[in-house]
């Protein structure tokens, strides 16, 4: 597997995204099968996995903890706090709390379950807005200076918080939503981002799927798969955007490759300082993704992409009217 560079550490070029095997898209996979696939891409050459507390409520921490601490030091793992599940008399809800006393209590609980001392890369999952960022930041430094965790990093926030971020503290990595059909990086967080020397990490890097060519009908979507509260995934808004899967297949098609590996070789070309980290339950698609590795695109082909699928051919924004509050709105 080809390296790049991440804040202190060299990783995998493509990372694993842990998420999928607890949490978000219907019924997880049984434990031995989420076990063979983080085995198999270890087994493939990834090195960068990533977790977070929200995860499963932490289920997702206690799985890569129980499977991969026997490779500990062959691996860089991430994981995110300050937002996290919080226990109330109706039930456990996700919250989130960017406050220190919040964010040492996360990672503390999130380095028993991923039965570890040091968390090499720790994002805050959320900006807070009640908190101001520098005091998230200066917990998290604590932490590094505590030695919990080696780096810090920052998920779904602007360019200008980042900027406030990193003059507190040197910022190894910013994540967010970025693929052919979300492109909202592309405002200002790439450039800031290269700027400071932050590494970009690229969640669904294949559309939650939509990139991969197969998901047809959102109709046989499960019941509790958060795509269905998606508005691009509403099936009137979902059934326009389909019409651009023939000449993006015709695409892949042309260059030898599937859509999938596609997909995660357009954000490998777009710069070196890009990870992405696609998740999947299934082994086959896991060979697939990293695959994408050895893809090679010509500008022509670049270019081509860049016209078919963005910002202006796809109907619908990547999260309803709720999700959209919850992250640093000068993004969009």
């Amino acid at each position: 597997m080809q390296q790049r560079k991440l804040g202190p550490f060299q990783v995998s070029a493509i990372g694993l995204g842990c998420m999928s095997l607890s949490h978000a898209y219907g019924v997880p996979p049984p434990a031995d099968a989420a076990e063979r696939v983080l085995l198999a891409a270890l087994d493939a050459g990834v090195t960068l996995f990533d977790t977070a507390a929200l995860y499963g409520f932490g289920a997702n921490e206690e799985l890569v903890g129980r499977v991969l601490k026997p490779h500990r030091q062959r691996i860089t793992l991430a994981s995110k706090g300050g937002m996290a599940g919080v226990t109330f008399p109706d039930g456990l809800k996700r919250v989130i709390d960017g406050r220190p006393e919040a964010i040492r209590r996360n990672c503390e609980d999130s380095l028993r379950r991923l039965q570890t001392d040091v968390i090499d890369l720790y994002y805050l999952h959320r900006f807070d807005k009640t908190v101001p960022i520098e005091d998230s930041v200066g917990a998290l430094s604590d932490l590094v200076r505590k030695g919990h965790i080696r780096s810090i990093a920052l998920s779904e926030v602007s360019a200008t918080t980042l900027r406030r971020a990193h003059a507190m503290h040197p910022i190894a990595a910013l994540q967010t939503e970025y693929s052919l059909w979300t492109r909202n990086p592309e405002i200002a967080l790439l450039q800031a981002c290269k700027e400071l020397g932050v590494t970009f990490v690229a969640f669904s890097p294949v559309g939650r799927g939509f990139l991969g060519g197969k998901l047809l009908d959102v109709n046989t979507l499960d019941a509790k798969d958060i795509r269905r509260s998606m508005p691009r995934f509403e099936p009137a808004n979902y059934a326009a955007n389909l019409k651009l899967l023939p000449v993006y297949k015709a695409v892949a098609k042309e260059v030898g490759c599937t859509p999938a590996q596609l997909a995660l070789a357009w954000l490998l070309h777009k710069s070196e300082h890009i990870i992405p980290i696609p998740g999947t339950t299934s082994l086959t698609h896991l060979a697939e993704d990293l695959a994408a590795a050895d893809v090679q695109l010509s500008p022509a082909v670049m270019a081509k992409l860049d016209t078919l699928i963005n910002q202006h051919t796809v109907l619908g924004s990547r999260y309803n009217a709720q999700g959209n509050s919850e992250v640093d709105t000068e993004m969009f």
